[in-house]
């Protein structure tokens, strides 16, 4: 059981799609979604017409999608201080004002970057990953995995609470530029409050580990093992509809 969206250029473009999609599944929601982004780069800001309507729908509802795209890669962070200096400010300055509990502080990038363990310090997976990009001695181009679940602390009898955000495998393609290419494993997926932000998020963080390890950025694929249209703040039917006519109406002047 699957259910493929058409690959799509940007990730405004995918959002909408894949909302289309899972929106026409019987009760609104569906399992295994496949998105392919082919460059999570493009217009990917509020700027774009189509992302400032969503956000403009979010921001009284629920987070607004920069927010959302914060929780898995600070970028103004990163571009204030660099790498690495940026994961210690993260850790020092920004977890201690937004950590909920030792469990989860709502935030993917503490668990790239301090993942819990029960003994000894918690690594750092995404930098663990950068450096073993840049050493040309690493052979194993297809060995970048990044786990986010963990089954100490997130295990429990909620059925949506904690992350949904389960697993990173990044790709280094051979070529010329070598490309880095990014699958990300959900296990439930609000596709209104969370998608665009998610999608605009790891477009960032791929963009980083790229930058980093001297590689261009290639296509995004998402797996939402289950996804639902979901209905932030109480949100009606009738204005869900409204936002993606809305959505629409903004993207026919890029279509032209």
């Amino acid at each position: 059981m699957y259910l493929p969206v058409p690959p799509q250029l940007d990730c405004a473009a995918a959002w909408r799609n894949a909302v289309r999609a899972v929106d026409a599944a019987p009760g609104h929601q569906a399992y295994n979604v496949i998105i392919d982004v082919s460059d999570p780069l493009a217009n990917a800001t509020v700027a774009h017409p189509g992302i400032a309507a969503v956000d403009a729908f979010l921001t009284p509802r629920a987070k607004p999608v920069d927010t959302v795209a914060n929780t898995i890669f600070p970028a103004s962070l990163y571009m204030r201080h660099g790498a690495p200096a940026f994961f210690d400010v993260f850790a020092e300055r920004v977890l201690p004002k937004v950590r909920r509990g030792e469990r989860w502080s709502g935030y993917y990038f503490e668990r790239m970057t301090n993942f819990p363990v029960l003994a000894g310090d918690p690594p750092n997976q995404l930098w663990e990953i950068v450096t073993r990009m840049r050493n040309d001695s690493v052979k194993a181009l297809n060995k970048f995995e990044l786990s986010l679940f963990d089954p100490v602390r997130d295990v429990d009898n909620s059925p949506y609470g904690g992350q949904c955000l389960s697993f990173l495998s990044f790709k280094v393609v051979p070529g010329t530029p070598r490309k880095l290419i990014l699958t990300a494993q959900y296990r439930n997926h609000y596709y209104v409050e969370k998608l665009l932000g998610n999608l605009i998020g790891l477009g960032r963080l791929m963009s980083f580990v790229a930058r980093e390890a001297g590689l261009a950025v290639g296509p995004l694929t998402v797996v939402s093992t289950h996804a639902t249209i979901d209905q932030p703040g109480g949100a009606s039917r009738t204005e869900l509809k409204k936002l993606l006519e809305q959505f629409d109406q903004m993207m026919v002047p890029l279509a032209v």
